[in-house]
Order: C-alpha cells, then structure tokens, then sequence
C-alpha cells in the first residue's frame, strides 16, 4: 500500500513538474509580443493537439498554421496556430511509446483539447496499402498483448468510402518493422492493416483522461517494400544535430545508403504532404 501511495505521489508530482515546464515555456516566448498577454497565463485551451514522433511528420501541417508560435519544455516541442477557423496543437513527442504517452500528457494538462489525434506515418502489413494512403484505426493492437477499440465518429466511418481511405486495425510496436517477411509474420498474426510505434501510448493515456481521440496514419512504406538498415538508429536520436550526425555515420559506414536516405527523405516528405492535406481538409473542418 505504501508503493503505492508512493508510485501515485511520484506520479503526480511529475505531471505537475511537466505542467510548470509547459507555462513557463509559454511565458518565455518572445517572438510575438502581442501574444505575450495570453501566453503568461498559460497556453490556452485548443480545439485540437495533435501528436506526432517526427519532425518531418509535422512539417507540412505545421506549415498550415496561421499565426503559429513555438513552446518548448523539457524533452518535447508544441508548436500552435490555427486552422480552418480552430486553435490546433502539434506536440512532437519523438519516436516510441514512452516519449508518446509524455508528450500526450503534455497536450491534455498545458492545451486542454476538446479531441487527440496520433497522426504521422505508418508502415503497411496489408498487401491492399499503397504508399501514401491514409489509415483511420478503428482498433489498435499492441504486440505482444492488449487492444483498444475504438468508436470512430460518423463521419470519419464514411471516409473509408475514398479511395487511398482505409479503416482498419493499427498495430504498435517497440520498434522500427523494417523486413518484408517480419511484415507478413505481423500481418497473419494480428490482422493490422499497418504498424508504428506510438499510437497505443497515445490513446491509453486519451482514454485515461477521457478525451476523444483519433488516429490517422499515411503509409510510408508497404508490405513488400524493406526499410533502410539505418532507419531505426536515426529515428531514436534526440535532436535534428543527432539525426544529421547519425546519417552522416550510416553513409560513412555504407555509401550506398546515401541513396536509401534520398529516397527514404522524399518518399517521407510526400506522405507528410498527404496526411497535411487530409488532416486539413477532415480534420479541421469538420
């Protein structure tokens, strides 16, 4: 009873350390004056966060934002701005469960959103994906045990209507999937449509709050198509310095990877395009 009293008193005094780091990031942004007023008091209450792992995941939505303003804090970046009429959050949480649970709790203590929306991309398991479809999970699987359903509003149902538009079960992940047969192994076992490595760790935290949530990846990479060998030690690197210096290393060790980078760079740059545009076009104007 003591740890546990223990576990629930370490916890909180997280959350509220996390919640200061938030205001007092807010308060130190000085780049927009006359937003200077509101943001002493806090960021404030958005209609949408929106939690991704990567920066070159964010960068085409971020770069719909009106009048956008950075906060950072200790281990994540939240950039705000509106869109379609709404106030939006994009947090970067980094890739993996455990920096997306914190970036999620970030969101829902410092921004208060009306709904969550894990965004970014994912890797296809069904031989039906193509790259740079868009999946809207209506159940997320987490390997190795455990499972959300998910009730999926009416008009996000409809959208599996569209072309290039699935709904289906969402794999996660403690790591990158990069192999064709690992794919297929994934597929027969769980019937995931696609697979990533944060939305489970999002939408348990959103269901602990009691927030609406929903997840919408773009496919980067399908189920016959092999990832780089490098990838995974460039997306657990903490800044963009690091993820430079990682590539640098991996094409250093194998100059044919410089080609794997390039196409690994454009083919992501397209997909954050799709998902920018749908996220737009559904999201915020619905």
């Amino acid at each position: 009873m003591l740890r546990s009293l223990l576990q629930a008193w370490l916890q909180n005094a997280a959350k509220e350390k996390v919640r200061q780091a938030v205001v007092q990031a807010a308060r130190g942004q000085t780049t927009q004056a006359a937003a200077a007023p509101a943001l002493a008091e806090g960021p404030k209450p958005c209609h949408v966060g929106v939690v991704m792992a990567l920066g070159i995941e964010s960068g085409s939505l971020e770069d719909k934002l009106e009048g956008c303003m950075t906060i950072r804090g200790d281990g994540f970046a939240a950039r705000e701005g509106g869109l379609g009429g709404r106030r939006v959050a994009v947090v970067l949480s980094g890739a993996g469960r455990n920096k997306a649970a914190r970036a999620t709790e970030v969101l829902i203590d410092g921004h208060k959103p009306q709904r969550v929306v894990s965004a970014g991309f994912a890797g296809g398991l069904s031989p039906k994906l193509k790259r740079n479809d868009i999946l809207i999970a209506n159940r997320i699987v987490l390997a190795g045990g455990g499972e959300l359903p998910l009730d999926l509003p009416a008009d996000a149902a409809a959208l599996g209507e569209r072309p290039g538009v699935y709904l289906g079960a969402l794999l996660s992940t403690d790591h990158v999937i990069r192999l064709p047969k690992e794919k297929r192994s994934l597929f027969d076992r769980y019937g995931a449509m696609a697979v990533d490595m944060e939305t489970f760790a999002v939408a348990e935290v959103c269901r602990r709050h009691e927030v609406p949530f929903l997840s919408v990846r773009a496919i980067n990479d399908t189920a016959d198509e092999e990832l780089p060998h490098d990838v995974e030690h460039l997306l657990i690197q903490k800044s963009g310095a690091a993820q430079w210096g990682a590539a640098v290393g991996a094409i250093w060790r194998r100059p044919g990877s410089v080609k794997d980078m390039y196409l690994l760079r454009e083919n992501a740059l397209v997909a954050a395009e799709r998902l920018a545009k749908f996220l737009a076009g559904y999201l915020f104007n619905s």
